[in-house]
Protein backbone atom coordinates (compact mmCIF):
# COMPACT_ATOMS: atom_id res chain seq x y z
CA UNK A 1 0.00 0.00 0.00
CA UNK A 2 1.36 3.40 -0.93
CA UNK A 3 0.34 7.03 -1.08
CA UNK A 4 1.01 9.44 -3.93
CA UNK A 5 3.65 11.23 -1.85
CA UNK A 6 5.02 8.49 0.40
CA UNK A 7 4.85 4.78 1.19
CA UNK A 8 2.46 3.69 3.91
CA UNK A 9 4.39 2.94 7.12
CA UNK A 10 4.79 -0.72 8.00
CA UNK A 11 4.33 -2.34 11.44
CA UNK A 12 7.82 -1.38 12.66
CA UNK A 13 7.46 2.22 11.53
CA UNK A 14 4.05 2.51 13.19
CA UNK A 15 5.45 0.99 16.38
CA UNK A 16 8.37 3.45 16.39
CA UNK A 17 5.95 6.34 15.76
CA UNK A 18 3.76 5.20 18.65
CA UNK A 19 6.75 4.91 20.98
CA UNK A 20 7.99 8.34 19.91
CA UNK A 21 4.57 9.84 20.56
CA UNK A 22 4.41 8.33 24.04
CA UNK A 23 7.93 9.52 24.89
CA UNK A 24 7.23 13.04 23.60
CA UNK A 25 3.96 13.18 25.56
CA UNK A 26 5.74 12.00 28.72
CA UNK A 27 8.46 14.64 28.31
CA UNK A 28 5.85 17.36 27.71
CA UNK A 29 3.84 16.21 30.71
CA UNK A 30 6.98 16.19 32.84
CA UNK A 31 7.96 19.72 31.78
CA UNK A 32 4.42 20.90 32.51
CA UNK A 33 4.58 19.29 35.93
CA UNK A 34 7.91 20.98 36.69
CA UNK A 35 6.54 24.35 35.58
CA UNK A 36 3.43 23.94 37.74
CA UNK A 37 5.55 22.86 40.71
CA UNK A 38 7.87 25.87 40.33
CA UNK A 39 4.93 28.25 40.07
CA UNK A 40 3.29 26.71 43.14
CA UNK A 41 6.60 26.91 45.02
CA UNK A 42 6.77 30.63 44.26
CA UNK A 43 3.20 31.20 45.43
CA UNK A 44 1.73 31.92 42.01
CA UNK A 45 -1.40 29.91 42.82
CA UNK A 46 -2.12 31.83 46.02
CA UNK A 47 -5.72 33.00 46.27
CA UNK A 48 -4.88 36.69 46.74
CA UNK A 49 -3.17 36.83 43.33
CA UNK A 50 -6.17 35.35 41.52
CA UNK A 51 -8.88 36.93 43.65
CA UNK A 52 -9.22 40.21 41.65
CA UNK A 53 -9.88 38.11 38.55
CA UNK A 54 -12.12 35.29 39.77
CA UNK A 55 -13.67 36.39 43.06
CA UNK A 56 -16.70 38.73 42.63
CA UNK A 57 -16.42 39.59 46.33
CA UNK A 58 -12.96 41.10 45.86
CA UNK A 59 -12.80 44.91 46.05
CA UNK A 60 -10.93 45.11 42.75
CA UNK A 61 -12.95 42.52 40.80
CA UNK A 62 -15.43 44.90 39.15
CA UNK A 63 -12.79 47.50 38.35
CA UNK A 64 -10.38 44.94 36.87
CA UNK A 65 -13.00 43.45 34.55
CA UNK A 66 -14.29 46.88 33.58
CA UNK A 67 -10.77 47.87 32.52
CA UNK A 68 -10.25 44.55 30.71
CA UNK A 69 -13.57 45.12 28.94
CA UNK A 70 -12.38 48.55 27.77
CA UNK A 71 -9.15 46.99 26.55
CA UNK A 72 -11.05 44.26 24.70
CA UNK A 73 -13.30 46.87 23.07
CA UNK A 74 -10.23 48.83 21.98
CA UNK A 75 -8.66 45.67 20.52
CA UNK A 76 -11.82 44.69 18.64
CA UNK A 77 -12.25 48.25 17.32
CA UNK A 78 -8.71 48.31 15.91
CA UNK A 79 -9.08 44.76 14.54
CA UNK A 80 -12.39 45.46 12.79
CA UNK A 81 -11.04 48.64 11.18
CA UNK A 82 -7.79 46.98 10.10
CA UNK A 83 -9.60 43.88 8.79
CA UNK A 84 -12.10 45.95 6.78
CA UNK A 85 -9.45 48.19 5.23
CA UNK A 86 -7.08 45.27 4.58
CA UNK A 87 -9.77 43.26 2.78
CA UNK A 88 -10.77 46.17 0.54
CA UNK A 89 -7.26 47.43 -0.23
CA UNK A 90 -5.81 43.93 -0.48
CA UNK A 91 -8.47 42.84 -2.98
CA UNK A 92 -7.87 45.96 -5.08
CA UNK A 93 -4.10 45.40 -5.02
CA UNK A 94 -4.46 41.75 -5.96
CA UNK A 95 -6.79 42.56 -8.86
CA UNK A 96 -4.54 45.42 -9.99
CA UNK A 97 -1.51 43.15 -10.02
CA UNK A 98 -3.33 40.66 -12.25
CA UNK A 99 -5.02 43.11 -14.62
CA UNK A 100 -2.50 45.91 -15.16
CA UNK A 101 0.09 45.72 -17.88
CA UNK A 102 3.78 45.15 -17.21
CA UNK A 103 4.50 48.86 -16.77
CA UNK A 104 1.54 49.59 -14.50
CA UNK A 105 2.18 46.47 -12.47
CA UNK A 106 5.68 47.52 -11.34
CA UNK A 107 4.67 49.97 -8.55
CA UNK A 108 2.03 47.53 -7.27
CA UNK A 109 4.52 44.66 -7.12
CA UNK A 110 7.13 46.94 -5.51
CA UNK A 111 4.67 48.01 -2.78
CA UNK A 112 3.61 44.41 -2.14
CA UNK A 113 7.17 43.14 -1.84
CA UNK A 114 8.21 46.10 0.34
CA UNK A 115 5.50 45.84 2.97
CA UNK A 116 5.42 42.04 2.89
CA UNK A 117 9.09 42.01 3.90
CA UNK A 118 8.71 44.42 6.84
CA UNK A 119 7.87 43.18 10.34
CA UNK A 120 4.45 44.43 11.44
CA UNK A 121 5.78 46.31 14.45
CA UNK A 122 8.19 48.26 12.22
CA UNK A 123 5.30 49.20 9.92
CA UNK A 124 3.34 50.52 12.91
CA UNK A 125 6.37 52.43 14.23
CA UNK A 126 7.15 53.95 10.82
CA UNK A 127 3.55 55.12 10.46
CA UNK A 128 3.83 56.81 13.86
CA UNK A 129 7.15 58.47 12.99
CA UNK A 130 5.98 59.55 9.53
CA UNK A 131 2.74 61.11 10.73
CA UNK A 132 4.41 62.83 13.67
CA UNK A 133 7.43 64.12 11.73
CA UNK A 134 5.45 65.40 8.74
CA UNK A 135 2.71 66.98 10.84
CA UNK A 136 -0.10 65.15 9.02
CA UNK A 137 -3.38 65.94 10.76
CA UNK A 138 -5.46 62.85 11.46
CA UNK A 139 -7.59 64.43 14.17
CA UNK A 140 -10.62 64.33 11.84
CA UNK A 141 -10.65 60.55 12.12
CA UNK A 142 -12.81 59.07 14.90
CA UNK A 143 -10.90 57.73 17.87
CA UNK A 144 -7.44 58.49 19.19
CA UNK A 145 -4.32 59.00 17.09
CA UNK A 146 -2.86 55.82 18.60
CA UNK A 147 -5.78 53.83 17.19
CA UNK A 148 -4.99 55.01 13.66
CA UNK A 149 -1.24 54.48 14.01
CA UNK A 150 -2.09 50.86 14.75
CA UNK A 151 -4.80 50.50 12.09
CA UNK A 152 -2.73 52.06 9.30
CA UNK A 153 0.33 49.99 10.21
CA UNK A 154 -1.67 46.76 10.28
CA UNK A 155 -3.41 47.66 7.02
CA UNK A 156 -0.14 48.34 5.21
CA UNK A 157 1.17 44.90 6.09
CA UNK A 158 -1.94 42.76 5.90
CA UNK A 159 -3.39 44.28 2.72
CA UNK A 160 -0.38 43.07 0.71
CA UNK A 161 -0.68 39.60 2.26
CA UNK A 162 -4.36 39.50 1.33
CA UNK A 163 -3.46 40.74 -2.18
CA UNK A 164 -1.24 37.68 -2.62
CA UNK A 165 -3.98 35.40 -1.25
CA UNK A 166 -6.43 36.88 -3.77
CA UNK A 167 -3.96 36.46 -6.63
CA UNK A 168 -3.27 32.85 -5.65
CA UNK A 169 -7.01 32.13 -5.35
CA UNK A 170 -7.80 33.52 -8.80
CA UNK A 171 -4.81 31.77 -10.40
CA UNK A 172 -5.95 28.44 -8.91
CA UNK A 173 -9.18 28.55 -10.94
CA UNK A 174 -9.38 26.60 -14.21
CA UNK A 175 -8.39 28.78 -17.13
CA UNK A 176 -11.64 27.92 -18.85
CA UNK A 177 -13.59 30.10 -16.39
CA UNK A 178 -12.18 33.37 -17.72
CA UNK A 179 -12.12 32.10 -21.30
CA UNK A 180 -15.81 31.20 -21.16
CA UNK A 181 -16.67 34.62 -19.71
CA UNK A 182 -14.75 36.40 -22.44
CA UNK A 183 -16.35 34.16 -25.09
CA UNK A 184 -19.88 35.29 -24.14
CA UNK A 185 -18.90 38.96 -24.44
CA UNK A 186 -17.80 39.91 -20.93
CA UNK A 187 -14.95 42.36 -20.54
CA UNK A 188 -11.87 41.32 -18.59
CA UNK A 189 -13.03 43.41 -15.62
CA UNK A 190 -16.56 41.93 -15.65
CA UNK A 191 -15.10 38.45 -15.86
CA UNK A 192 -12.92 39.17 -12.83
CA UNK A 193 -15.75 40.73 -10.82
CA UNK A 194 -18.62 38.40 -11.69
CA UNK A 195 -16.96 35.06 -12.41
CA UNK A 196 -13.44 34.70 -11.02
CA UNK A 197 -13.46 36.62 -7.73
CA UNK A 198 -16.65 34.99 -6.31
CA UNK A 199 -15.23 31.52 -6.96
CA UNK A 200 -11.77 32.49 -5.75
CA UNK A 201 -13.10 33.84 -2.44
CA UNK A 202 -14.77 30.50 -1.76
CA UNK A 203 -11.46 28.74 -2.39
CA UNK A 204 -9.30 31.10 -0.35
CA UNK A 205 -11.70 31.55 2.58
CA UNK A 206 -9.64 29.42 5.04
CA UNK A 207 -6.48 31.41 4.23
CA UNK A 208 -8.36 34.70 4.57
CA UNK A 209 -9.82 33.75 7.95
CA UNK A 210 -6.36 32.70 9.15
CA UNK A 211 -5.04 36.11 8.14
CA UNK A 212 -7.90 37.84 9.97
CA UNK A 213 -6.94 35.93 13.12
CA UNK A 214 -3.37 37.15 12.62
CA UNK A 215 -4.61 40.75 12.39
CA UNK A 216 -6.50 40.38 15.66
CA UNK A 217 -3.43 38.97 17.41
CA UNK A 218 -1.13 41.61 15.91
CA UNK A 219 -3.09 44.40 17.58
CA UNK A 220 -1.19 43.46 20.75
CA UNK A 221 2.12 44.53 19.14
CA UNK A 222 1.27 48.17 19.73
CA UNK A 223 1.56 47.52 23.48
CA UNK A 224 5.35 47.43 23.00
CA UNK A 225 5.28 50.98 21.63
CA UNK A 226 2.71 52.25 24.14
CA UNK A 227 0.75 54.13 21.48
CA UNK A 228 -2.69 52.65 22.15
CA UNK A 229 -4.26 51.12 25.24
CA UNK A 230 -5.63 47.87 23.85
CA UNK A 231 -6.21 44.62 25.75
CA UNK A 232 -2.59 43.59 26.28
CA UNK A 233 -1.42 47.03 27.38
CA UNK A 234 -4.44 47.35 29.65
CA UNK A 235 -3.54 43.97 31.15
CA UNK A 236 0.06 45.10 31.70
CA UNK A 237 -1.13 48.22 33.51
CA UNK A 238 -3.48 46.19 35.71
CA UNK A 239 -0.76 43.66 36.55
CA UNK A 240 1.68 46.44 37.51
CA UNK A 241 -0.86 47.83 39.98
CA UNK A 242 -1.86 44.44 41.42
CA UNK A 243 1.61 42.85 41.15
CA UNK A 244 0.25 39.68 39.52
CA UNK A 245 1.45 39.68 35.86
CA UNK A 246 1.20 35.90 35.37
CA UNK A 247 -2.42 35.79 36.47
CA UNK A 248 -3.60 38.85 34.51
CA UNK A 249 -1.73 37.92 31.32
CA UNK A 250 -3.06 34.36 31.61
CA UNK A 251 -6.60 35.76 31.54
CA UNK A 252 -5.70 38.06 28.62
CA UNK A 253 -4.32 35.07 26.74
CA UNK A 254 -7.49 33.07 27.37
CA UNK A 255 -9.59 35.95 26.00
CA UNK A 256 -7.51 36.00 22.80
CA UNK A 257 -7.80 32.21 22.46
CA UNK A 258 -11.58 32.27 22.87
CA UNK A 259 -12.01 35.02 20.25
CA UNK A 260 -9.67 33.35 17.76
CA UNK A 261 -11.37 29.99 18.29
CA UNK A 262 -14.70 31.66 17.59
CA UNK A 263 -13.31 33.13 14.37
CA UNK A 264 -12.04 29.71 13.29
CA UNK A 265 -15.44 28.13 13.93
CA UNK A 266 -17.10 30.98 12.03
CA UNK A 267 -14.79 30.27 9.09
CA UNK A 268 -15.77 26.58 9.13
CA UNK A 269 -19.46 27.51 9.21
CA UNK A 270 -19.16 30.00 6.34
CA UNK A 271 -17.10 27.52 4.32
CA UNK A 272 -19.74 24.80 4.78
CA UNK A 273 -22.52 27.20 3.77
CA UNK A 274 -20.66 28.34 0.68
CA UNK A 275 -19.84 24.77 -0.31
CA UNK A 276 -23.48 23.72 0.08
CA UNK A 277 -24.64 26.73 -1.91
CA UNK A 278 -22.07 26.02 -4.61
CA UNK A 279 -23.18 22.39 -4.89
CA UNK A 280 -26.85 23.45 -5.08
CA UNK A 281 -26.05 25.94 -7.82
CA UNK A 282 -24.17 23.24 -9.72
CA UNK A 283 -27.10 20.86 -9.48
CA UNK A 284 -29.50 23.52 -10.77
CA UNK A 285 -27.21 24.35 -13.67
CA UNK A 286 -26.87 20.66 -14.60
CA UNK A 287 -30.65 20.19 -14.39
CA UNK A 288 -31.26 23.22 -16.57
CA UNK A 289 -28.69 22.07 -19.11
CA UNK A 290 -30.23 18.59 -19.23
CA UNK A 291 -33.71 20.03 -19.71
CA UNK A 292 -32.48 22.25 -22.51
Amino acid sequence: MSNVLYDEPGPKARRRAAIGTVVAAAILLGLTGVAVWRLADRGQFDAELWSPLINPGDDNFVLVWRLLGKGLLATLTAAVLAISLSLVIGTLLGVARMMLGKGGRIPVVAAIELFRGLPVIISIFYVYILIRSTGIDISFLPGSDGLWFLVIGLTLYNSVIIAEIVRAGVNSLPRGQSEAALAIGMTRWKSMKNVELPQAFRTMLPALISQLVVILKDTSLVAVLGLYTELLRRGNIISLNLDNPIQVLFVVGVIFIVINYGLSKLAEFVERRLSTRGQSSGVRLETGAAAA
